[in-house]
């Protein structure tokens, strides 16, 4: 069985163009395994630079937004690689793609470790900021999901809001919410 870790994957062309997008991680035996289906920016540039940095960062606006549309978030040099690292990231793991499974919907890209660094404390999640997390991966796959489940699964997960939730994890929330309520009108036209 694959562990999978919710982290920011930022990545960028030889442009300089950065790209930060929220990823499940697969951890192998000594490597990190990227899954981006296609069309993606983050498989291009990983293709085009074969580099990335996978960021673990408890600020769950950034999962929310960019999923929404707000992927202005600073950044700074990685360290060991030409990539950038999220400046909200509690720790991040520059990586160096090793070899690719090929697939026509969601390649598998094989990288390696080359430098990791903790930048704070990670002090836990609260039940909100999994809610936000969990959330941002049912708007990531509103097309694939009947509304039922989809409306099931919000109405668990704002328990946890109602319980938990800072100012981070409510402004988060709204930002999935709108994009919710703006597919659901997009389906009744």
């Amino acid at each position: 069985m694959t562990m999978i870790q919710e982290t920011i994957v930022t990545t960028q062309n030889k442009s300089g163009v950065v790209h930060i997008a929220p990823m499940g991680i697969h951890i192998g035996t000594g490597e990190l395994i990227i899954l981006p289906f296609r069309p993606s920016t983050t498989l291009d540039n990983l293709l085009e630079t074969e580099v990335a940095v996978i960021n673990y960062c408890d600020d769950v606006r950034v999962f929310a937004g960019c999923l929404t549309g707000r992927r202005d978030w600073p950044v700074k040099n990685a360290e060991k690689i030409a990539g950038k690292v999220l400046t909200c990231a509690l720790a991040h793991t520059e990586v160096k793609l090793s070899r690719i499974e090929e697939d026509t919907l969601r390649p598998k890209l094989f990288c390696q470790p080359a430098h990791t660094v903790n930048h704070a404390p990670f002090n836990g999640f609260n039940r909100a900021q999994y809610a936000v997390l969990e959330a941002a991966i049912l708007v990531s796959r509103l097309p694939m999901l009947p509304l039922e489940k989809i409306d099931a699964d919000l109405a668990y997960l704002q328990i946890g809001m109602d319980k938990t939730a800072g100012d981070r994890e409510q402004e988060a929330w709204q930002w999935l919410m709108t994009a919710v309520e703006h597919y659901k009108s997009t389906l009744s036209l």
